[in-house]
């Protein structure tokens, strides 16, 4: 989850205007600060991860005020006002800035990379992307420091605008959070469901019909036996972009519980149509080859399988979408029984549409129309 960082904001700002000394305090007393409300909430002992993000912090800072000592007008404080001494200041304010960055992120780094042996050296990069919002934090507190020396008064109007955008981005990153599976990217459970509700809701109001898929998995506990619950994520990681790329916009892949997935396909049209997505689905999964960590899979490749099982939306004695799942579930469970690495279909066909005669019902017929939810 990417958002500024409200203490690289103030801590950057502290170095450009503070001596070293009070910026070693403030940068201790805010993390204490920190460490103790979390500790109140979580009563965790994590203390060593408090004190190491501590060290890289000031170690950040000092590399930072060294560099600004040596090569500012005027240190402590705020770059010069007039040309050609401000655009040198700004210059040694942005090399002080990336060097405290690469400071920061190489001990974090180098720290992931001690504590797990198996993991490589791309994967440190992972969502690298996000720690430029850091470098965007300390422009910022570049703005912070100017004010806080040239009008003290505005800077409670700055400090309500860091906190109020920051407390609204959260928002909006926990809300998308919730809806997205940690380990895959993909929905999570309980907003693919929503989802599936909505559709199927609307299959209804158009006379349309809407598609449901269970992908498992075939034989993935012994992938976690045999090569370990991190090779196993990324198994999953695999299966959920092959799922991404066959699927539609309009559609939505989500994870389901352990290696089983669930796929919504609103306008889906026929049987056939189903499984053909099904069956380029299963296809994907098969051709994919994935090499586990060499220490415990040296020259290994795994190869993947899948059952699937899909139901079609509106079906004879189908009406809700716990109906819909149930059949396509029974006929993923067919799928297994019947040797693995198949797509099967539920049985039941299309809902019959009768003819009525006006004015009359036809026994043991439900006359066409919207199904409840």
């Amino acid at each position: 989850m990417a958002y500024v960082d409200t203490k690289a904001v103030w801590t950057f700002a502290a170095v450009i205007v503070l001596p070293l000394p009070l910026v070693t305090l403030l940068i201790i007393v805010n993390y204490w600060i920190s460490w103790s409300r979390v500790q109140l909430i979580s009563r965790n002992n994590l203390k060593h991860r408090w004190v190491f993000s501590c060290s890289t912090v000031l170690n950040g800072a000092y590399a930072a005020s060294f560099v600004l000592a040596h090569g500012m007008s005027a240190y402590p404080g705020p770059p010069a006002s007039s040309a050609p001494a401000a655009f040198v200041d700004l210059g040694v304010i942005v090399v002080a800035g990336l060097l405290r960055w690469i400071i920061n992120a190489g001990m974090v780094m180098a720290a992931i990379a001690i504590s797990d042996a198996s993991r490589r050296v791309r994967d440190l990069f992972t969502n690298f992307s996000q720690q430029f919002l850091e470098l965007g934090a300390y422009g910022l507190g570049l703005v912070v420091a100017v004010i806080l020396v040239a009008n003290p008064f505005v800077l409670p109007g700055v400090i309500v605008a860091i906190v109020v955008l920051h407390r609204s981005a959260l928002v909006n990153q926990y809300q998308r959070a919730s809806r997205q599976d940690t380990k895959t990217g993909l929905a999570s459970a309980g907003w693919w469901h929503e989802f599936a509700e909505q559709t199927l809701a609307r299959t209804d109001d158009r006379g349309s019909t809407m598609g449901l898929l269970m992908v498992d998995l075939d034989h993935f506990k012994r992938i976690n036996d045999t090569y370990g619950h991190p090779f196993g994520d990324e198994v999953l990681q695999a299966v959920a972009l092959e799922l991404q790329a066959e699927v539609r916009d309009d559609d939505a892949c989500g994870r389901w519980g352990g290696e089983e997935f669930a796929v919504v396909l609103p306008d889906v049209g026929s049987e056939d149509s189903l499984k053909r997505v099904a069956e380029r689905i299963r296809l994907r999964i098969e051709s994919l080859t994935l090499q586990p960590p060499g220490d415990v899979g040296l020259g290994d490749t795994v190869n993947l399988t899948a059952s699937i099982g899909g139901a079609v939306y509106p079906a004879k004695g189908i009406s809700t979408l716990d109906e819909l799942l149930l059949a396509a579930d029974s006929a993923l469970y067919e799928a297994k029984n019947s040797g693995r690495n198949r797509v099967c279909l539920s049985p039941a066909g299309p809902k019959p549409v009768v003819q009525e005669p006006p004015g009359e019902d036809l026994p043991g017929i439900i006359p066409p129309g919207p199904s409840p939810n």
